[in-house]
């Protein structure tokens, strides 16, 4: 059905949702691949879906210490700048790790995604910069909009590497998939399945609807086609 992952999120954005992929992941027996309803799209028109890029953020209490065992605590912002930087075409930085209440995400890590192509954000926080983030027409899903730096408050202690948001388990080149209904992660060793499940269900609501529009019954519409 498709020869590229262009055309499968092309795909995607054009005939399916997220319900949609969720139902047949139940159906494969993943039941558990919705991050927390609160991650929600910055602009509820946004959707995000592409590879994950993983990150590792942790709550620190000063921009830079001096005299640490770790290295990366005299680094403003941690390895935050190496893993925005790593971004390929297509990859989505999706983040986790923090606690305390500061931005993950703002308009100029946006900025600098998609001129690597980038296929948005996903932060298990907040975001900030919402105005140029809506200007920038990025896809950014968080918890919220909050102003505060993590300048002091925040670092990224490691990327490119498995994370768990929620007990799911997230690893790079895990699909990512979300819009104002949710945020999916669709693992690699069953995207195949799953993307042809949702396709052929798309396109077979389709004929139920036009069923439905046409008077007829819910009971008769699953009975001919085991959709609803």
């Amino acid at each position: 059905m498709w020869k590229s992952d262009e055309e499968l999120f092309d795909i995607a954005r054009s005939e399916l949702f997220t319900a949609l992929v969720g139902d047949i992941l139940d159906k494969l027996g993943h039941h558990h691949q919705f991050l927390a309803p609160d991650i929600k799209p910055v602009e509820k028109h946004m959707i995000v879906i592409g590879r994950a890029m993983p990150v590792l953020e942790t709550d620190v209490f000063k921009e830079s210490v001096t005299g640490s065992s770790n290295p990366l605590m005299e680094k403003p912002f941690g390895l935050m700048f190496e893993a925005l930087d790593s971004l390929k075409a297509n990859e989505v930085y999706i983040c986790t790790g923090s606690s305390s209440p500061y931005a993950l995400w703002g308009g100029l890590m946006s900025i600098r995604a998609m001129k690597l192509k980038a296929a948005g954000a996903v932060v298990n926080g907040y975001s900030r910069d919402t105005n140029e983030v809506e200007r920038l027409n990025f896809p950014t899903f968080s918890k919220g909009t909050y102003a505060q730096d993590q300048g002091p408050r925040g670092k990224v202690m490691d990327y490119g590497i498995d994370i768990e948001i929620n007990g799911i388990k997230i690893s790079p080149g895990d699909i990512v998939y979300g819009d104002r209904d949710g945020v999916l992660i669709i693992p690699r060793e069953i995207e195949k399945e799953a993307f042809e499940g949702a396709i052929e269900k798309a396109r077979g609501e389709q004929l139920v609807k036009k069923a439905l529009e046409n008077g007829m019954s819910t009971v008769e519409a699953f009975e001919k086609f085991g959709i609803m």
